[in-house]
């Protein structure tokens, strides 16, 4: 084990300066650097103190990010914010689960997958979107009634 307090301080900042991180993502990186588990202790309780460690801020941040940038659904959402070390009280606090930001999301992710390619017409193009949109974490429900928004033939459903 090496490294002082201000080295683990430094290299924390610097980790922090790149993106935001949870406490758990923080600790393991100063850990893997090679930092006893009392100066990691010192260092994270000064950086919480601080306000550059935030999980809740951070999880509301992902949650955001997730959402509106990669269009996940609800289910993928959390578990790339369990991912990324947050605790799940608050990935469940920061998750309310809302339908109708699911279904614009989901809307919003067809439109682009039909710009892209209009392969809804066969049986295989349309199993194809299915699996596409359960991977990204969407329910079956939801997919259901977004596909028949977009005039998907029901029976293929």
């Amino acid at each position: 084990m090496t490294g002082s307090a201000p080295e683990a301080k430094k290299y924390a900042l610097k980790l922090l300066a790149y993106r935001g991180r949870s406490e758990q993502e923080l600790r393991e990186r100063l850990l893997r650097k090679g930092f006893e588990e009392r100066v990691i202790e010192t260092v994270t309780r000064d950086l919480k103190r601080a306000g550059f460690i935030d999980d809740t801020a951070l999880a509301v941040s992902l949650k955001r990010q997730a959402q509106e940038g990669r269009l996940l659904g609800h289910h993928a959402v959390r578990i790339f914010l369990l991912k990324r070390g947050l605790s799940r009280d608050i990935v469940d606090a920061a998750l309310s689960y809302n339908q109708d930001d699911e279904m614009n999301s989901l809307r919003r992710l067809l439109e682009k997958k039909m710009k892209l390619s209009d392969d809804r017409q066969t049986p295989a193009g349309r199993q194809r979107l299915w699996n596409f949109l359960v991977r990204r974490g969407y329910s079956t429900e939801s997919i259901r009634r977004a596909m028949k928004d977009f005039d998907f033939d029901e029976e293929a459903l």
